[in-house]
């Protein structure tokens, strides 16, 4: 994907400003959200693409463009305004499948629960994408699950472990530096989880051997 086929995908020009990325990117991906889709994979196909070309285009935008805005939309508005709640969750190896969301205490309703369904949604095609070794996608839909939930100890770990199976994946196809990068994502992502440090230190060896 390039410049170009970002901005046709949003429905934009070439040079489009960060402000009319944004809109676009926010119109179409209520569009296209598989909450509001369900069961429909093109509709889902098309919230990732247009994740990944908003992503990569947001490369490109100076900083401090984007710094006079609100920097991260989110796909589909709640009704109302409310703190995500910090979900202790236990480290887990990537080894394992990920573990499905957590029974949650009981909250108010409409935003629980479209945030529960969401998530679970989300959760579900993650696994189908790892699955399937179809890391950017995957890697595209947990980011995005993230922004949404930016909070959520749960999601923040799917995110590094989607981060992590593609670094290694990348070891695996003698692409080392981009390997190397999306390591350091994982680490970044998740820094308190144990047993995925310990993982991406075997991966970081593996690393240095080849090279």
């Amino acid at each position: 994907m390039d410049l170009l086929d970002c901005y046709r995908l949003l429905g934009l020009r070439s040079g489009a400003s960060f402000p009319d990325i944004k809109s676009s990117y926010r119109r179409l991906a209520q569009q296209y959200h598989p909450d509001i889709n369900p069961n429909d994979e093109r509709a889902k196909e098309k919230f990732i693409a247009l994740t990944e070309a908003y992503k990569f285009l947001l490369q490109f935008i100076p900083p401090q463009e984007q710094s006079s805005y609100q920097n991260v939309p989110q796909a589909v508005e709640t009704p109302q305004k409310e703190s995500n709640r910090v979900e202790e969750t236990p480290q887990r190896s990537h080894s394992q499948p990920l573990r499905s969301p957590s029974q949650q205490v009981p909250e108010p309703p409409h935003i629980a629960e479209i945030e529960r369904r969401l998530k679970w949604k989300t959760y579900e095609q993650l696994q189908q994408f790892l699955k399937e070794r179809r890391f950017p996608q995957a890697i595209a839909l947990a980011e995005a699950l993230m922004e949404r939930l930016p909070a959520d100890a749960e999601v923040r770990q799917w995110l590094a472990i989607s981060y992590q199976l593609w670094g290694r994946a990348l070891i695996v196809d003698k692409q080392l530096l981009k390997a190397r990068i999306y390591l350091k994502k994982a680490l970044k992502t998740d820094p308190n989880n144990k047993s995925l440090i310990n993982e991406v230190e075997r991966d970081f060896k593996k690393l240095e051997q080849v090279f």
